[in-house]
């Protein structure tokens, strides 16, 4: 009766990653509690099978990994049925809705403990507790009501990542084949996901992860890291790997080594970075990187204007200057940079906000002047949860409000909210939306992404013509020829929607 249900809603973005959360804390109970993993990516209905699973009697303890945005669909009304028909199963929720969000979460009645941040020890301690019947009260990382009061434990300390057990890629076998992890892009023909720290040393004032992390950071060695990813090549024959860390490079001693230890193993790789600090890498460690396999990175670059760059708690030390003359200085290793962009942060007037949209996209086309190899990703300004983030405060005066019920969160334009697509939050018109929308559909046609491994150079070439003459002259609107193009013909994928995975 012990046993546990873990649960991977459906992510609709990379719906080939492999749930290294899930697997990240099934490592830390194996041998002890018997266990289940359904992954809502891959059952048409996974309450069939979830249900079936209860209806033994077997199970105790329904654990869902929750991210914002399309994983609500399922993890709500599913988490919800369950204490509805199985009063007795308790609910568990982590992941980065479930901590940005923990009192909203906690309040709805559904679920009956939350993991904020790392689970490796906070969940085994957690079911060691409830097993033994006595109060979970001393666990660090633990979100719950007692005497109708919301209870937070103190926030442990990240675990030394190369102490803790290592992941039992093996055991997902039970329930899906590995190989359904494992895809084709851009970086390669057998790509698979890695996670190789935790945290980030940074506050960025949108960014999600600040209210978890709060600026610690730690991580694999680069041995441990070579030793992981040999050992996936040698079982999957995989030859791309893309690091889901939130911030791969913070150390370039680390990244230094493993690169050297990467040389002539044949695999191309992907991760995240803030410009700033991979601007202090040495030229020595850069061509290293290329020579090792890494072939492009995602950096913030977030936006053109200085000010709106210090709001965002970038340290002072991310400038548009900065972010020009790093575009430039990539084509020197041949390492594409991947930049992304936040449009329509809240200002004073609709004036202003149009302003700044306005402003950032001539500095894209700047930046793709200099680097046309720059690929780019566009968002729109959605506040995170940040208790000192100005931009938060800011957006409160204007008139954002959280939804107060978990609910709510099923909402079409709160899903858009969590996705960074279309938040219309009160300083954004619908004109200004889509004028975002209708430039990234111009600058798509102009510069395809060189992620799409499917267009050939017939196809960049038309829809490129046809894009020429809205770019170059900032006509954007109603780019109808250019999105029936990318629809039917080309199919064109967008990046930060579906990652690199293609079908």
């Amino acid at each position: 009766m012990n046993g546990i249900i873990f649960f991977n809603p459906r992510s609709g973005q990379y719906n080939r990653r492999i749930p290294l959360s899930i697997l990240q804390v099934v490592a830390s109970i194996q041998g002890k509690y018997p266990y289940v993993i359904i992954d809502g990516n891959f059952e048409k209905d996974p309450w069939i099978k979830i249900e079936n699973y209860l209806k033994s009697g077997e199970f105790s303890y329904f654990a869902s990994t929750v991210m914002p945005g399309p994983q609500l669909k399922q993890a709500i009304p599913i988490t919800k049925k369950i204490k509805e028909l199985y009063p007795s199963v308790i609910n568990i929720w982590g992941g980065y809705f479930a901590s940005n969000h923990a009192r909203t979460s906690i309040l709805s009645g559904y679920m009956d403990y939350i993991i904020k941040g790392p689970g490796d020890y906070a969940f085994p301690k957690l079911l060691d507790a409830l097993s033994s019947n006595y109060p979970p009260d001393e666990i660090e990382n633990l979100i719950y009501i007692k005497a109708g009061e919301i209870v937070s434990t103190l926030k442990a300390e990240i675990p030394d990542q190369d102490i803790l057990p290592p992941l039992p890629y093996a055991e997902i076998n039970k329930f899906y084949s590995i190989r359904n992890y494992i895809g084709k892009t851009f970086l390669g023909s057998k790509t698979f996901a890695y996670h190789s720290s935790m945290g980030c040393p940074f506050t960025c004032a949108f960014c999600g992860i600040v209210p978890i992390f709060n600026a610690r950071w730690k991580a694999k060695s680069a041995a441990k890291m070579y030793n992981d990813i040999r050992h996936l090549k040698d079982q999957y024959g995989i030859n791309a790997i893309e690091f889901f860390d939130n911030n791969f490079f913070v150390s370039e001693k680390r990244v230094a080594e493993f690169s050297s230890l990467m040389v002539k193993e044949g695999i191309n790789w992907w991760g995240e970075s803030r410009i700033d600090t991979m601007n202090k890498y040495s030229d020595k460690t850069l061509s290293l990187m290329r020579e090792a396999g890494c072939r492009m990175i995602f950096f913030g670059a977030e936006s053109g204007n200085d000010e709106l760059l210090n709001k965002m708690d970038k340290g002072g030390t991310q400038t548009s200057k900065l972010i020009k003359s790093f575009a430039a200085r990539m084509k020197n290793f041949g390492i594409i940079p991947e930049y992304s962009f936040i449009l329509g942060f809240p200002a004073e007037t609709p004036q202003k906000v149009m302003k700044q949209i306005d402003d950032d996209i001539e500095f894209i086309k700047e930046i793709k002047e200099i680097n046309p190899s720059t690929e780019i990703i566009i968002y729109i300004f959605s506040p995170v949860p940040t208790e000192s983030s100005e931009l938060l405060s800011q957006s409160q005066n204007l008139g954002f409000r959280f939804p107060q019920n978990l609910d709510d969160w099923l909402e079409p334009e709160w899903e858009k909210f969590d996705t960074h697509n279309n938040p219309l939050t009160p300083w954004l018109t619908s004109e200004m939306v889509e004028k975002i929308h209708n430039f990234e559909t111009v600058l798509n046609g102009f510069y395809p992404t060189v992620s799409d491994y499917k267009l050939v150079p017939l196809q960049r070439k038309m829809i490129k013509t046809l894009s020429l003459f809205r770019y170059k002259n900032n006509i954007f609107a109603f780019p109808y020829e250019i999105k029936i193009l990318q629809k039917f013909w080309l199919k064109y994928r967008r990046p930060e929607v579906e990652g690199f995975y293609m079908e």
